[in-house]
């Protein structure tokens, strides 16, 4: 194989014209300037290439300020000024910076004004006192040199009651807060020393703590048309479960000019009513005997006997209060007022009917389901409360030796309430009475 010589390498000689043969594009410019489509750039040239063309002039009214601003960003004034503008005529010009001056005015003016508004409200607001309502508190009553004691209430526990009646609102109990804080231990301190006597008194009721037997002094008025926010009066209740529950139980009311010592069964339930009514019809002797008990009567029913009651023997005769009136029948007999078994009938029928008159309240306007109308104690089972009471003066309250005589009226009733608890809850395995004819 034969070697080729190599040449020499020689640059080529420079030429203004191109040499190559190839076909050029009609685009191509054939000016002196580089293309940037077919040749690299010079870093030199860089400078050139950054520069924009300039921008298109607009026809027609230019935006105003406000609407450039709500269109683009937030941006700082600096920048604002270094950013490149529309170019515009010079009408455009003249009524364009014209609206700029005028909007440039009318925000420092609002400016303005916003700093002056401020600056007047810091001295307001320096000058002026701090915005606090001050409720001031009554002084407390005196005492009158009587002592607090655990058996009696103090005067000024009833006289707060009294006011609380006249002014029963928020802002003045607020006022008084001292005032009835007092009052309340005094209450508290006094049913204390009451539960101990009535557990002697009644051994199936449990020592309970104070608020489990006092009733609060406020009142619920969400569905109430009384808008009046408190009681104006101390209560407490003692039974096997407290204030509340389905047994009967034994209360005091504490109240200026309407205190009174009761006790029974207050709205019960449908299930106890029942049972109530079915002991009424088929043990009505044992109803008697319990209504009937001489210091219950005495203490509760004692106006029974003032009322006249009809009772028919061989005829009718009117009986009350110790006269007799005798209706025109060939079979009657005369029924003397304090003699024969007419009175002991005649003083049952009035007790019966003043128990009834006592609870008529909540009771049936006509018979009950399931008992005929001409029922003999048809008035008692139409009764849905079962409740007693007696009103006490106020001294019994604040006396000494006031909380016996209440005592003596809870003790009345414990026959009663001890009654009602064997129908409407009895104990497991107490049912064991003696069965009696039904009359």
């Amino acid at each position: 194989m034969v070697g080729r010589k190599r040449m020499a390498a020689t640059p080529p000689p420079p030429s203004t014209t191109p040499t190559s043969t190839r076909r050029r594009s009609a685009r191509v410019s054939t000016s002196a300037t580089k293309s940037r489509y077919f040749q690299e750039e010079d870093p030199e040239d860089e400078s050139a290439l950054e520069e924009e063309p300039p921008a298109k002039k607009k026809r027609g009214r230019p935006p105003g300020r406000k609407s450039l601003e709500a269109a683009t960003p937030a941006k700082s004034t600096k920048k604002k000024a270094q950013s490149p503008e529309p170019e515009l005529d010079e009408d455009e010009e003249d009524d364009y910076k014209e609206e700029e001056e005028e909007e440039e005015e009318e925000e420092e003016e609002e400016t303005e004004a916003q700093n002056e508004d401020e600056d007047s409200e810091d001295d307001d607001d320096e000058d002026a006192p701090p915005k606090m309502t001050f409720i001031p508190l009554v002084k407390l009553r005196d005492t009158g040199g009587v002592d607090y004691a655990d058996d009696r209430l103090h005067s000024n526990t009833l006289a707060f009651l009294k006011d609380l009646k006249a002014n029963n609102k928020r802002t003045w109990l607020k006022s008084r807060d001292e005032e009835f804080r007092r009052s309340l231990k005094d209450w508290e301190s006094y049913v204390m020393a009451l539960t101990d006597k009535v557990i002697a008194a009644d051994e199936t009721i449990p020592e309970l703590p104070f608020k489990d037997v006092n009733f609060r002094i406020y009142r619920d008025i969400r569905f109430s048309k009384d808008p009046t926010p408190y009681k104006a009066h101390y209560g407490a209740a003692w039974s096997r479960t407290g204030r509340k529950g389905p047994y009967a139980c034994y209360y005091v009311h504490a109240e200026p000019g309407a205190c009174f010592v009761g006790g029974g069964l207050w709205h019960p339930d449908a299930g106890a009513v029942a049972k109530l009514r079915a002991s009424i019809d088929e043990r009505p002797r044992r109803w008697r005997r319990v209504l009937m008990e001489p210091v219950f009567r005495r203490t509760f029913l004692s106006d029974a006997a003032t009322r006249p009651v009809v009772t028919k023997q061989k005829g009718t005769v009117k009986v009350g209060r110790g006269k007799k009136k005798k209706v025109v029948e060939d079979d009657e007999e005369e029924v003397d007022g304090g003699e024969g078994e007419g009175e002991g009938d005649a003083e049952e029928k009035a007790v019966l009917r003043a128990f009834a008159d006592a609870n008529k309240e909540n009771a049936l306007k006509t018979k009950p389901k399931g008992f005929i109308a001409d029922h003999r104690d048809i008035e008692l089972l139409k009764l849905r409360n079962f409740t007693v009471g007696k009103k006490v003066r106020d001294e019994i309250f604040t006396d000494r030796g006031g909380q016996e005589e209440v005592m003596g009226i809870i003790r009345a009733m414990v026959g009663f309430v001890t009654h009602l608890n064997r129908i409407a809850m009895p104990d497991p395995g107490n049912d064991n009475e003696e069965s009696e004819d039904e009359e």
